[in-house]
């Protein structure tokens, strides 16, 4: 089968298209001929060697197939969606059953993948990290992003007053479109001078940044006293060490920085937040976004377009018909 390799850290060149051997299911495990990829920040930082793996290794944390060995409830046909589960650059994968959800028929590939890893981040964020309340005033950094505009949707939904950042007037418009309140283009203006102006020095109760280095301490500076700053991506660089003391003096603030692996260990929490994303779709609550797609032997040009921020939305990689 064809299959993403990566051999050596480095940069969009280092993904390579390789002829590597189909997987052999272990005990427990089913095939799935995978149809959709998702392309996210954290294939990026493995590729790096931010988070290191063992080399080589295939890429790709999210997908949607075909089940190919039935096992674990599925029969084969079933097409199911997986999340943190590596390797879906790829033809081919074998995936224990507890990982798998099974997609709505009503749903593309694309959009199922789109309903995946970043959707499920949004639901965690705004209903388990930080229960978002009528009223509250929320901050959303990179608002036409994956998570991002899904975020957006969801807080408005629960009725939040939400503030973005974006950086272009296109991004702004897809923002906005998406429910945003408050769209400010940190490349024209200072989003903590407006943050404070918008909410008359008060802050926001909850700040969400995916950013990272380049927003966390004007984050955490918007904060009002006794809400939170949800560090969960850092798509400009690693943050830096924060003084605890900093936490106090702006008002015994909140620091975490959650990840969704933990979110959905246990098999049933997997489908429970799956059944609630896929409701909302279904319903028409929550509008899936997919900003563009790419053959698999792309893999590096869309990586080097999300990480250079040329894209809104979900980036797919298409990899069987």
């Amino acid at each position: 089968m064809k299959a993403i390799r990566i051999h050596a850290h480095g940069g969009p060149e280092v993904l390579q298209l390789d002829e590597v051997p189909a997987p052999t299911p272990k005990a427990g495990e089913v095939l799935v001929r995978v149809k959709a990829a998702g392309v996210n920040f954290i294939d990026i930082y493995q590729r790096k060697g931010i988070y290191p793996l063992t080399l080589p290794f295939t890429p790709g944390s999210e997908g949607v197939g075909i089940v190919e060995t039935a096992g674990g409830g599925f029969a084969a046909g079933d097409r199911v969606l997986w999340v943190n589960q590596a390797g879906a650059y790829a033809e081919k994968l074998s995936v224990a059953p507890d990982r798998l959800v099974k997609v709505p028929a009503g749903l593309s590939d694309a959009a199922a993948v789109a309903a995946g890893l970043q959707a499920l981040t949004a639901q965690f964020l705004c209903e388990s990290t930080y229960a978002v309340k009528p009223g509250d005033d929320v901050l959303i950094h990179a608002g036409a992003g994956g998570v991002g505009l899904l975020l957006i949707q969801m807080a408005k939904q629960k009725g939040a007053r939400v503030f973005t950042t974006v950086s272009t007037a296109a991004k702004a418009k897809l923002a906005r479109e998406a429910g945003a309140d408050e769209v400010i283009l940190y490349t024209e203006s200072d989003f903590v001078a407006a943050v404070k102006d918008r909410t008359g020095g008060k802050g926001v109760h909850v700040a969400y940044d995916s950013v990272g280095q380049a927003t966390a301490l004007g984050s955490l500076s918007v904060v009002r006293p006794l809400g939170m700053l949800v560090l969960f991506g850092q798509s400009s660089g690693v943050v830096p060490p924060i003084d605890p003391l900093l936490l106090m003096r702006q008002g015994s603030i909140f620091l975490t920085r959650p990840t969704l692996f933990h979110h959905i260990a246990e098999a049933g929490a997997l489908q429970q937040r799956a059944a609630r994303v896929f409701s909302w779709v279904e319903s028409g609550a929550l509008k899936l976004h997919v900003g563009a797609e790419y053959p698999l032997a792309d893999a590096g040009r869309a990586q080097a377009d999300l990480e250079a921020r040329r894209t809104t939305g979900k980036l797919v990689l298409t990899v069987s018909a």
